[in-house]
């Protein structure tokens, strides 16, 4: 055997070795691709009901949220209409305090007017006495000490006098 024949079969040798070390890598890329598309496999399954799942509880939310509007609609609405009232009625309690409190004072100073005749005519011709000065006997509030009892007609004629 001559130098060329060993060096072409030595290079036989070394591609055959080549490509059985070839054919067992891709043997094992094969097996392992098969593995991964069973774990793709799998991983669907999975997955689909955890996103229908998902997409309905989108859903569930999106209404949620809508009917949470509709209900901060209202409210607000609500609420405007409540404020328009609000603003009419101290209106109009400033509107009735106004029209009213000249006629009421009018009315007090006419009651108190008619209270100094009636007591000027009851006094007669001496009119020593002063007339009476204080509020309206008719307005004094008396408070009892606390009793549960109105007062009996003693009670009431010893502190007038």
């Amino acid at each position: 055997m001559t130098a060329g024949e060993l060096a072409i079969v030595l290079a036989a040798v070394l591609c055959s070795i080549g490509f059985a070390a070839l054919v067992v890598v891709l043997v094992r890329v094969l097996d392992m691709l098969r593995a991964l598309r069973q774990e793709v496999v799998d991983l669907r399954l999975e997955t689909r009901p955890l996103l229908a799942e998902l997409q309905q509880t989108t859903v569930d939310a999106r209404e949620t949220v809508e009917e949470a509007r509709s209900d901060l609609e209202r409210f607000d609405k609500v609420l405007g209409s409540a404020e328009a009232i609000g603003d009419a009625v101290a209106g109009t309690s400033m509107v009735a305090r106004t029209a009213l409190s000249a006629p009421m004072i009018k009315m007090v100073g006419f009651a108190r007017g008619t209270s100094r005749a009636v007591w000027r005519i009851r006094s007669g011709p001496d009119r020593t006495a002063s007339p009476p000065t204080g509020p309206h006997p008719a307005r004094i509030i008396e408070i009892d000490g606390g009793s549960s009892k109105p007062p009996s007609r003693r009670e009431r004629r010893r502190r007038s006098s």
